[in-house]
This record gives C-alpha cells, structure tokens and sequence, in this order.
C-alpha cells in the first residue's frame, strides 16, 4: 500500500533535513526530476579527494529528502568512487530489484519498498546523482 511507503521512519529521516549553503564549495550540483519536479541543490568541500563538508537544498517529496538526509549524515569521508556505487546500488535497488547500497549507505535499504513506485525512483535518487556530479566538479576544478 502506498501509505507504508511514507512510513515512521522515512518521515522522521526526511525532517532532519535544513536547506544551507557552503560559502566556497569546492564543487555544486542540481539535478531535477522531470516527472514530479523535485530538485536538489549540493555543495561539497574536499579535501585528499574526499568530502568534508556537505549543504544540502532540496525540494522533494518525504522519500527524497529521507535518501538525502541518508547521504547527508554519511558522506563526510566519502570518496567518489563510494558514491558511485551507493548511487549504482540505489538505482539497482529501486529499477532491477537489485540488492541494496551496502557500506556507509546502507541505511537506504529502508527505501527498498520505493522499487515497487517508478513515478518515485527519480526523486529518491536526486541525493546521489547529485553528489557524484558535485564531487566531479569539484575534483574537475582541483
């Protein structure tokens, strides 16, 4: 049933969310879903490839916010190759009924159940497309 996807815990990730920039950001992004026109606004600091700082802003629905407050409390450290494969699995997960993301973001298999709405995969993978394409901006720019 579509009311147990937007369960206690997707909405009690989704609140934790607060919209803020980083004054210099090494890198930025925005990716927008065209379906439901959810979007997604990152900035990312690195440093050694990694990433040590993070703001999010992001208007979606409560299962994009829940997949970016996941990426949001794991992706200070995170390398892009690590980002790629969460974002790899989450897309897996969600289109192919592929295992979920294992690792630090392994917490989004709580949006596994998303598999079964395709009009919500694109919103629940706003977070991760975006930070692969900031932290290749950002290592671009390096």
């Amino acid at each position: 049933m579509f009311t147990d996807l937007y369960n206690t815990d997707i909405l009690t990730l989704s609140s934790t969310l607060k919209n803020e920039r980083l004054d210099a950001p090494d890198g930025t992004a925005r990716k927008v879903s065209k379906l439901c026109g959810s979007w997604l606004e990152i900035d990312v600091i690195m440093d050694n490839n990694a990433v040590t700082d993070c703001a999010l802003r992001v208007q979606a629905c409560a299962l994009g916010q829940a997949s970016a407050a996941i990426l949001k409390e794991q992706i200070i450290g995170a390398k892009l190759d690590e980002l790629i494969t969460a974002r790899d699995a989450l897309r897996a997960m969600l289109k192919e009924g592929g295992e979920p993301p294992i690792g630090r973001f392994a917490k989004l298999s709580m949006l596994q159940g998303v598999s079964a709405y395709p009009a919500r995969h694109a919103s629940t993978m706003l977070a991760f497309d975006a930070a692969v394409a900031a932290v290749e901006d950002a290592l671009a720019h390096a």
